[in-house]
This record gives structure tokens, sequence and C-alpha cells, in this order.
């Protein structure tokens, strides 16, 4: 054979080894990701044969299929539409699922391998057995003050977020974004409205397909206070230690000075309980300069800062198993750095605006509500979940439980308890006030954050309801330029949804 023959066979043969090894990639690697794919129409169809399982709590079906007469038999409707959107999630006909539908998918679809059972019943019936039903935390009394407290808050806030938590397990009571969106208009089957709807949302400057109280970050302002706090009484501080204050502090190395807030008064010397009940801004920007960047971080670090593996939906193991992941709250660089990115020494004027919840502290409304639920619940913080059970497509067999996680010790009990008397506090003789509920010790931290030239602050609070000095619920409350009256408003708020985890409880 002459050469350039020989050549042309040896690049045959080459060519043919590539296509028999991308050949065996795709069947042995490859397959189960085509087969599930969305976009494959011939798994869409083979789908749709099977009634998808319910989302529900109790007996309170939020997520169903019902049967149709077209090619797909049965269409995924959601009857509360807006008000469980963003913690349900959507399951169009052609497309990615989201939230609960996407994280639970395998067990609605009935494809899971925990369903294998009754997928081989199924060959020798015929019959194709709906698939499985996801039961979820939710207090709905809560859920539904959330939704509708948000949407009607009094200082025409259009954009917020609810979280409520069970200190004690970590379980999701209330999870509401806003704006809300109803996720009937993107199952329908005619696929070209659903795509026409989902890019008017896309395209909404609101942006309601965002789930703010899980996937944006935003300063916290004052409640980042309470963390300051924890570190100072971590540090041998305590409630009644005197603390300098003053009508204005000025951060070393700096030409700026940190004024309180219009109409607070902290005098040169204060409490750290009555510092953080006035939400005096001096004495904790000078208390974060003291304490130091180190102490700063670590303390945040154990209240849930720079989480990375968080996510809500189902445990498993130590961590979680499946869910919707969220975003890390951060505090930005506190260090001084060369040009190389060597670490020349603290930036004290920035420490001075973190430790109050300005220049680079952003945080989730999750990561507001597991501050306040790891202080109430003695300092130990509780990895949160949405999903109680699992269960059959005849509600009999249960397949899953959840089973409350620690995550980490915020801080040590003592330290939690001194907390919980500050927090108590704000709400009894400061800020707070509007949180109240009559039986209950309600312990909470306001916060109003500056957000840019000409826009209006934030509003903000985190606080938790004890009966008996047992936590009984754990709250944040966040209102996106809200403006002056915001974390008053949020206060109100965050009272309101605490009832009605109350009442649920009661209901038991």
């Amino acid at each position: 054979m002459n050469a350039p023959l020989r050549r042309v066979g040896v690049v045959v043969l080459v060519l043919f080894g590539l296509l028999f090894a991308n050949l065996n990639w795709v069947q042995a690697y490859r397959a189960d990701d085509y087969r599930n794919s969305p976009y494959n129409k011939r798994v869409m169809l083979d789908e749709y044969k099977r009634q998808r399982g319910f989302i529900m709590i109790g007996g309170t079906q939020l997520a169903l299929s019902v049967p149709t007469g077209d090619e797909l038999k049965y269409l995924r409707t959601y009857p509360l539409k807006e008000q469980y959107a963003h913690l349900l999630g959507y399951k169009p006909v052609s497309g990615a699922a989201t939230g609960i539908e996407q994280s639970e998918n395998a067990f609605l679809a009935g494809t899971s391998d925990k369903l294998f059972g009754d997928r081989f019943r199924d060959l020798f019936t015929g019959e194709q057995t709906a698939g499985g039903n996801v039961v979820l935390t939710i207090s709905p009394t809560a859920q539904e003050r959330a939704f509708k407290e948000l949407a009607a808050n009094k200082v025409g806030a259009k954009k917020g977020a609810v979280v409520a938590l069970d200190p004690e397990t970590g379980a999701i009571k209330a999870l509401v974004s806003m704006p809300s969106f109803d996720p009937n208009l993107l199952t329908t089957h005619d696929v070209d409205a659903a795509t026409a709807n989902y890019n008017k949302l896309l395209n909404d400057p609101d942006k309601p397909l965002l789930n703010r109280a899980l996937s944006e970050i935003y300063e916290p302002g004052s409640v980042m206070k309470t963390i300051i706090a924890a570190a100072a009484l971590e540090d041998g501080r305590s409630p009644s230690t005197p603390v300098q204050g003053g009508q204005f502090y000025q951060a070393p190395g700096t030409d700026h000075q940190i004024p309180n807030s219009t109409g607070v008064v902290c005098p040169d010397t204060i409490t750290l309980i009555q510092a953080l009940t006035v939400s005096c801004n001096t004495a904790f920007a000078r208390l974060g300069v003291d304490l130091g960047a180190q102490k700063i971080i670590d303390r945040a670090k154990l209240f849930g800062f720079y989480q990375s593996d968080l996510a809500v939906g189902r445990l498993g193991g130590k961590g979680i198993e499946a869910g919707t992941p969220v975003a890390q709250s951060v505090l930005g660089e506190l260090y001084n750095k060369d040009g190389k990115g060597n670490v020349t020494g603290e930036n004290k004027p920035i420490i001075a605006l973190s430790s109050i919840g300005q220049a680079n502290v952003s945080m989730t409304p999750l990561q507001g509500a597991m501050i306040a639920a790891s202080i109430a619940n003695e300092g130990k913080q509780m990895r949160p979940y949405l999903v109680q059970e699992l269960v059959g497509a005849d509600l009999s067999t249960g397949f899953y439980s959840a089973r409350a996680e620690e995550l980490q010790r915020s801080c040590q009990k003592s330290t939690a308890i001194g907390l919980q008397q500050m927090m108590i506090s704000v709400v009894e003789n400061g800020t707070g006030s509007k949180a109240r509920i009559d039986g209950y010790q309600v312990g909470g931290k306001t916060g109003t954050a500056e957000t840019g030239e000409g826009e209006n602050t934030h509003g903000w609070f985190v606080g938790f309801a004890l009966k008996d000095n047992r936590p009984v619920a754990a709250v944040a409350v966040f209102l996106e330029n809200a403006g002056k009256g915001g974390s008053a408003e949020a206060a109100r708020i965050a009272g309101q949804v605490m009832r009605g985890v109350i009442a649920d409880r009661a209901g038991k």
C-alpha cells in the first residue's frame, strides 16, 4: 500500500474510533441526561401519561395535575396561584422546572428509584400509578398572612420578601417573594402562549420571577448589629457593659463621620443593651473597630454568612439532598491589600460601616431569619428545610420524613440568652414595638439600609417569639426601597406572620 492510501486509512480508522468512543460516551455516561432532558419530547409525552403527584400541606393541594382531553393527558395547575409561586416553582410542558417542582421532580413524576415498586406493579396491572406526593413544612395561616400583608404593606413598597422558620427544627413556615406571578400561565399546554407569558415575566422591570427570599442579597442595615453584639458578648462583654456612643464617630484614618439616624439619642456612655434598643450607630461602629475584622468575620460565619452549601428543600444525611440553592450572604473585604493581594492591615473605616450593616455587607432574607432563629434557639442554628414528607400516590406509604439537623453553633447559650434580652428590649422599648404579640416574649431588630444616592432606604425586621422561654417562631421581613417607616412596617408584618405560626401550632 502506498503512503497516501496508508495515511487515508489511518485517518478513517481514527475517525471510526472517535465515533465509537462518542457512541459509548452517549450511551454509558450521557444517557440519563438525554433521557431526562426537559427538551426531549418523547420523555415529555411519556411523563404526561402518568398523573404527577401533589405538592401539599396537610390535606390542602397546592399543586396538582388534572385530566385533559389533549395529547398530554394531564395539566399541572396551582389553585392558590401567586401565594405559593416562589416556593413551589412551576413545571412547564417544555423547558426546565423550578422550585420544589424541580428539586422533587423525579418523585412527583413517578420516576424516582423510591417508587420502583409502583412501576414494577404497573407492568402486571397495565395501570399508570400516579407520581408520589410531597408534603411541605409550611404554616398555611402564616403563609397567607405573609403574602397578603407584604402585598398590602402600608409604605407602598413594591418589592420584598418574608421568611419564617421554626427555630428548634429549621422547618420553613412561610416563604414569600414580592412581586409574585401566576405559575398557571407557564404550565399551559399551549407552548407558544407559555413562552410568551414567560418572556413577559422575564422582561418585567420588577422581575417577578426572582425569588428575593433566597436568591438575592441586600444591605441589612442595623440588623447587622445583632452579629456585632454577639461578637461583643462572646468577647467578654455583657448586655449591661458600658460602651462609648456619642453623636458622631470618626473611624481611624478617615475624615468621614458616622452619625446616628435622625431622632436617635445616644449619649457618650451607654450600655450595650440600650445601644441596641435605640440602634446607636456610633456605639456599634466603634465597637466593631474595637473587636477587629477577624472576630466579626468568624462570628458572621457561625451565624451563616458565606455558607456555600445552603439550599432549601429536602434534607439528606449531613446537608441538603434536593433543594433550591440559596445565595451566599457576605461581609465584603474588611482588610487592606497591596497590589499583589497581600493583606497590609485592617480597613477600619470599612469595618465601622460594616458594623452597622453598610459598606459591602449583603444578606438574603433567609439569612436574617436564620440569625433570629439561632438566637431564639439558644445559639443552635438548624439547617432550613421545606419538605416534611414524601408519601406514595395513595398517601399511605411514607418514603421520607424530615429529621432536624443542627447546622452549627452560632454562639454560646449564655450569649444567646443575653441577645434575647437585648432584642426583647428592642421590641418592648425601642424601634420594633409593632411586632409585639400579647402573651409572648417577642424580640427583634429593625434595620434601615442606605442603598445609593437618591434611592429610598430598605426596611428590615428580624425577630422571634418565645413562649415560656421556648422558641415558637423566627421571621425576617424585607421591604425593598421602602423609605421612611419601612423598618417599622416590616416589624408590623413580622408580628402578623408570627401570629399565623402561633395560630396553626395551637390548631394541632
